[in-house]
């Protein structure tokens, strides 16, 4: 799984990071960065629940095979 953020979408509302603190951080401008951007298949609802939760849906995740 690889996860990205569009930062051109990102409002910095922080639902990502509130969902899922091992997987995103707010920057200093307030818009979303990705912790690990190939986090373990562990992580893979977090990461889901949180492009779900994104208002702009600005949280791409993607699975790798």
């Amino acid at each position: 799984m690889r996860i990205a953020v569009d930062l051109a979408l990102c409002e910095g509302n922080g639902r990502c990071a509130g969902t899922a603190p091992e997987l995103f951080v707010l920057g200093d401008d307030d818009k979303a960065r990705v912790v690990n951007q190939t986090p373990p298949k562990s992580l893979r609802e977090k990461a889901l629940l949180a492009a779900r939760l994104c208002p702009r849906q600005a949280i791409t995740v993607v699975e790798e095979t």
